[in-house]
């Protein structure tokens, strides 16, 4: 299959499935040792998006985040199979083989972010090559990439690494504040809107979606260059009605 270019329907939300240990889990502040389980169907949970009209979702595998390499492939494999819109994926995918593995198997768009820093060469071939396919997450711990599933925090500022794929064919920055990922304290609005008004690359909100209000205002962001946003644990804990937000979204086409 190749990876979908016709994605944009007003802003997007992009219900979240981490994985862990074949889990649906939701991290706070990207640590593993801070996992909260949500259920152990994740092609049921997919499911349960799509009933709500998700036409989008955004699946990580946590394990393979800390690996390198897909721990939870045989779960991500179920999800692609039951969702029948968009999946998103990201998590350890840092070589050719991955990718094309992905695609082929039904995913329409890969999430790549410690390549982008480590082998960013790699990441602009994979653009060229999937055109519409392939999304750079920007991950940020106090301003600086993290890496390594946020493990690591590097000396390069975000918009330097936003930069470097700016004429490259990226489909779209996934932009996190690992600071607030799972905490439900709000996205960090100012930093995602400052982000998309510096680059002429679509921009996806990501980290600390607390509920409804987040979604509108980034919806009134649309058109300054806000794709899309993803939620999770807000989701969960029924902080935030997805058909509401999908409604909100969907009336900044």
């Amino acid at each position: 299959m190749t990876p979908s270019t016709s994605l944009r329907t007003g802003l997007i939300v992009f219900p979240a499935i981490d994985l862990k240990g074949g889990q649906v889990v939701r991290l706070a502040e990207g640590d593993m040792d801070r996992a909260t389980v949500y259920g152990d169907d994740p092609a049921r949970q997919a499911l349960l998006f799509a009933d709500a009209g998700a036409r989008h979702l955004h699946v990580v595998d946590l394990d393979g985040s800390f690996a390198g390499h897909a721990v939870n492939a045989d779960a991500v494999e179920k999800i692609v199979a039951a969702f029948p819109g968009h999946v998103q994926l990201g998590g350890g995918i840092r070589n050719r083989e991955s990718v094309e593995r992905w695609f082929d198997l039904g995913v329409s768009r890969i999430v790549i972010g410690t390549a982008a820093l480590k082998d960013p060469a790699f990441v602009k071939a994979a653009a060229r090559d999937f055109p519409g396919g392939i999304v750079v997450a920007v991950d940020a711990r106090d301003g600086f990439v993290a890496t390594d599933g946020w493990a690591e925090k590097s000396d390069m500022p975000v918009i330097d690494l936003a930069r470097r794929f700016e004429d490259a064919g990226v489909a779209s920055l996934l932009f996190t504040d690992v600071g607030r990922d799972g905490m439900l304290k709000g996205c960090n609005i100012e930093a995602t809107v400052d982000l998309a008004r510096a680059t002429q690359i679509p921009v996806i909100a990501s980290g600390g979606v607390a509920g409804i209000a987040d979604i509108r205002i980034l919806s009134l962001h649309a058109d300054e260059g806000i794709e899309g946003v993803i939620t999770g644990r807000a989701l969960y804990d029924g902080r935030l009605d997805l058909k509401a937000a999908l409604a909100v979204a969907q009336a900044a086409a």
